[in-house]
């Protein structure tokens, strides 16, 4: 079985980092840095996901025009999605995921690269199956 694992390192009320690991009957298979905003007690675009585990599934984005995962059964919370970002503030309440970290925008804040390949890799690690589990420690 085939699951999700952020582990968050960095957090304050802009952003989050961490990594994210997909695991296949318990080895890792793909592994990356993770972006998110920061918290902000769960509102809505502006507020990380809290921490606990989510049913994930790959649905269609007519935004991105693409299927995403998405994850479902946040509180109080929808259309929360990995998808590809360098900056926090690219993000509404969704994951990005790169390959290193930089200050981009020299804003002070340390940014994710290669978000579009990281993402990439992340579909192809989870390929084959349409729904899974995440879990944001």
């Amino acid at each position: 079985m085939k699951y999700i694992k952020i582990v968050r390192n960095w957090q304050d009320t802009n952003q989050t980092l961490g990594n994210c690991t997909v695991y296949d009957n318990g080895k890792p298979i793909f592994t990356a840095l993770s972006l998110e905003r920061g918290w902000r007690n769960n509102e809505s675009n502006v507020s990380c996901v809290p921490k606990g585990k989510y049913k994930v599934v790959l649905e269609y984005s007519f935004r991105f025009k693409k299927d995403l995962w998405e994850l479902k059964g946040v509180p109080n919370r929808s259309e929360c999605k990995f998808h590809a970002a360098n900056y926090w503030f690219q993000l509404n309440g969704c994951i990005a995921l790169g390959r290193s970290l930089a200050d981009i925008n020299k804003d002070g804040y340390n940014d994710v690269t290669s978000s579009k390949q990281a993402m990439d890799d992340f579909h192809r690690a989870l390929s084959g199956i349409s729904q899974t589990e995440v879990e944001i420690v």
